[in-house]
């Protein structure tokens, strides 16, 4: 008995540590490469005038640490399960070579998007909000620090896609590890206040498919549209998209080129 507590005691830690690792680079590493070093390179990019204050940034910080502690304590159901021999996924997923490999991880990414917009539907509603998603929102102005920032409700919703995932799906452990790589990398730059995708020469996405910064950071200033975490076409499908988001992601593309052509063009006689 207390060999399994020690174990699970154990893996908690562990799951922790990696987690508030890769939170940590990735938070900070963004912020201080956009807020900081390239803040007057990028300050065209920039897709809203004001910075949130410090204050929200380490409330944010924290919230996020307490919102690892409910990912890692979820993924226990994955370790027990697996201790005890009844998750044969990663062993069958191993079984089946390369190729099922990175298709279970294009796979886990599409199906996370599927989850995430339907969960976030749901916790929108009026009588949800409040308790699963308000702690979120209190980022109007969101910053790379909000990615974790969930209330305890919120944080069990979305950190219980994995077991679920690996429950249903044969799927390699490495797998997911690169799973909650893309996971982080996507959402602390979706977070960051800075349009960092390509645009077309028409201004539209150069990637349509894809949510952009501005998409994501439309959904904070005003809530209920834009629901997508990593792909537009449920919002499409649903009717969810911003009526203005291609033309706020095209404002903000273009500010760069609208300047130059300004001080470019010739003074009058």
């Amino acid at each position: 008995m207390l060999d399994t507590l020690i174990a699970f005691a154990g893996h908690w830690l562990g799951g922790m540590r990696i987690d508030v690792t890769r939170y940590v680079i990735f938070s900070v590493g963004v912020w201080l490469t956009l807020w900081v070093v390239l803040a007057a390179p990028l300050a065209s990019r920039k897709i809203r005038e004001n910075r949130p204050p410090a204050r929200q940034l380490l409330t944010e910080f924290v919230v996020s640490i307490r919102s690892i502690m409910i990912f890692s304590t979820v993924g226990l159901l994955t370790f027990g399960l697996f201790r005890a021999g009844l998750l044969p996924g990663p062993y069958i997923a191993r079984s089946w070579g390369p190729v099922w490999f990175w298709t279970s991880l294009v796979l886990m990414i599409v199906a996370h998007d599927a989850w995430f917009y339907w969960t976030h539907r749901l916790i929108h509603d009026r009588r949800l909000f409040r308790i699963f998603h308000r702690r979120h929102h209190r980022s109007n102005n969101p910053s790379p620090f909000t990615a974790y920032s969930f209330d305890l409700g919120e944080a069990f919703i979305n950190g219980v896609f994995v077991p679920l995932w690996m429950i249903l799906v044969p799927t390699q452990w490495p797998v997911v590890s690169l799973f909650m790589l893309h996971q982080i990398v996507r959402n602390t730059i979706g977070h960051s206040g800075y349009e960092l995708f390509p645009a077309r020469k028409d201004g539209r996405p150069l990637i349509p498919w894809l949510t952009t910064v501005t998409h994501h950071d439309l959904h904070h200033a005003q809530a209920g549209w834009n629901y997508g975490l990593y792909f537009t076409w449920w919002d499409k499908l649903m009717g969810t998209e911003h009526p203005e988001y291609l033309k706020r992601f095209a404002d903000v593309t273009g500010r760069k080129d609208r300047k130059l052509e300004t001080t470019s063009s010739p003074s009058p006689a």
